[in-house]
């Protein structure tokens, strides 16, 4: 009688393909029809007879090799995830299953499927465990290897609040030099531009011809000639009085002080610059009255010359040489180019008087510029938006398309550094307060606090942990910051 690890196939079963196979409780259990021990405790069926053949025994060893290769294979299976198993019946074994050539049934691969599975489930429960995915440090020290996404480093820096806004570089707004009005004895009736400052009294020539006028773009300085009428020159003074009376021996007043300086910037002398006009100053004014080829009355009527608050460039001529002396003249603006800007209200408090602003040019160069002057709240209206739904009975809103401008003008020192320019569409960045040789971080560093107020996730070599910080000024997405440990180079975390 045999062993069971010597088994011969039964005389006449005839089906001799399923060789024995360890069970998976490590028990051998027989794949042949008939022949299958249901207890799998190695028991024997009765009558059976073993014989032994040179043949038998050659295949008997083959198969018991292969078998504890077989066992040894699903010993380690069994390690990480037991699985039982039944024989088939018939065929040899349980659907999808492989069968050798030599007959020794093949584990599924769904075996070692499952055994990576599992350990992979092994490997993300550990390192849920350790603490690695994260978790609610209440801040303390992170226990977390990795760290925060992203660092910066708190900067020590001068943070400006700005505005950029869109501006226009040219001349200002340009007023409107007007004939004088009809002369009533030999007191002539001056006659002031449409703009106060760039304004300018009228000649008392109304009654006469043009015959110059200045070209557009000309610069017109103390002295120059305005235009011509009849041949005869009107010049240009500065101050801040037209004249809108005869000046002669014995008249006082701001306007003969401003033509007294305005007669001794011309190179005339003889005189002292008071409010008093003496016969000393009548003298220099018949010199005056001869250079301009005019008659010496040593008098100073309303329209002999035109004042201006400084040096005129003309912008664009009304009338032309020919015509009688009447109506609209020319346009006229400063001589320095400045920068316009029609500035939102929203941002209102950003500008005064001496605001420091930085001018972005065309070609990307830029210069500085300072506000000189504030305007008034204007309202235009927009037509951006679709005005048709209204239709003439006025039943649309218009009042949703009213905008409210607060007119801004900044002047330029340096004009070099404007180039060529002479008109252009320029950007502003206004500077509305600066904060010097503080600390700042990124605005997306800031943590908020769940009772309020803020923090910063500091990084050091054992974890992270958040600080509390008191704000201060926020400008190009950073933010000042002060806080218990803060200081230059401190390391903070920040969201990818």
């Amino acid at each position: 009688m045999t062993t069971p690890d010597e088994t011969e196939p039964l005389p006449g079963r005839g089906d001799t393909s399923g060789a024995l196979e360890r069970h998976g409780s490590g028990e051998m259990v027989s794949g042949r029809t008939g022949v299958l021990t249901p207890s799998g405790n190695g028991e024997r069926p009765e009558g059976a007879l073993a014989k032994r053949s040179e043949g038998s025994v050659a295949e008997r060893r083959e198969g018991t090799a292969a078998e504890h290769r077989d066992a040894s294979a699903a010993e380690r299976s069994e390690a990480a995830v037991p699985e039982l198993e039944a024989g088939g019946e018939g065929d040899g074994g349980e659907s999808g299953e492989e069968t050798s050539g030599g007959g020794r049934r093949r584990r599924p691969l769904r075996t070692s499927l499952i055994v990576v599975a599992a350990i992979a489930v092994a490997a993300a429960a550990g390192i849920a465990a350790t603490g690695s995915l994260g978790g609610d440090n209440g801040g303390s020290a992170s226990a977390a290897p990795s760290g925060p996404p992203a660092t910066a480093k708190v900067q020590r820096t001068t943070l400006t609040d700005s505005e950029t806004v869109d501006g226009n570089l040219g001349f200002g707004d340009a007023s409107t030099v007007q004939a004088p009005a009809a002369a009533s004895g030999d007191t002539g009736a001056g006659q002031n531009g449409q703009n106060g400052q760039g304004g300018a009294t009228g000649a008392d020539t109304s009654a006469g011809t043009i015959t110059w006028l200045p070209e557009a773009g000309k610069v017109i300085r103390r002295g120059d000639p305005v235009y011509r009428v009849d041949q005869r020159q009107v010049p240009l003074l500065y101050g801040s009085f037209p004249l809108y009376r005869t000046l002669k021996d014995g008249t006082e007043g701001a306007d003969v002080k401003m033509l007294e300086k305005n007669l001794r910037a011309l190179g005339y002398t003889g005189f002292t610059v008071d409010d008093t006009y003496t016969s000393d100053t009548a003298d220099a004014v018949k010199k005056w009255q001869d250079d301009l080829n005019r008659t010496e009355t040593g008098t100073v009527a309303p329209g002999d010359a035109l004042v201006a608050d400084g040096a005129r460039r003309v912008a664009d001529l009304k009338t032309a040489t020919g015509a009688a002396l009447t109506g609209n003249l020319l346009t006229w603006t400063g001589t320095e180019r400045i920068v316009s800007v029609d500035l939102d209200v929203q941002f209102e408090d950003l500008v005064q008087k001496g605001t420091e602003a930085t001018v972005k040019l065309p070609d990307n160069s830029t210069v500085q510029a300072e506000v000189t002057d504030v305007g008034t709240p204007t309202t235009s209206q927009d037509n951006s938006g679709d005005s048709g739904s209204s239709g003439s009975s006025g039943s649309g809103d218009s009042n949703n398309n009213n905008q409210v401008t607060l007119p801004v003008e900044l002047t330029v020192k340096d004009q070099k550094g404007l180039g060529r320019y002479q008109a252009a569409a320029v950007d502003v960045t206004l500077k509305a307060e600066s904060h010097k040789d503080v600390l700042v971080v990124p605005v997306g560093a800031l943590v908020a606090k769940r009772g309020g107020g803020y923090a910063v996730e500091v990084v050091t070599a054992d974890g992270t942990k958040l600080v509390p910080v008191k704000l201060g000024m926020f400008a190009d997405s950073k933010v000042e910051v002060s806080g218990t440990g803060i200081k230059e180079g401190t390391v903070v975390g920040v969201p990818k």
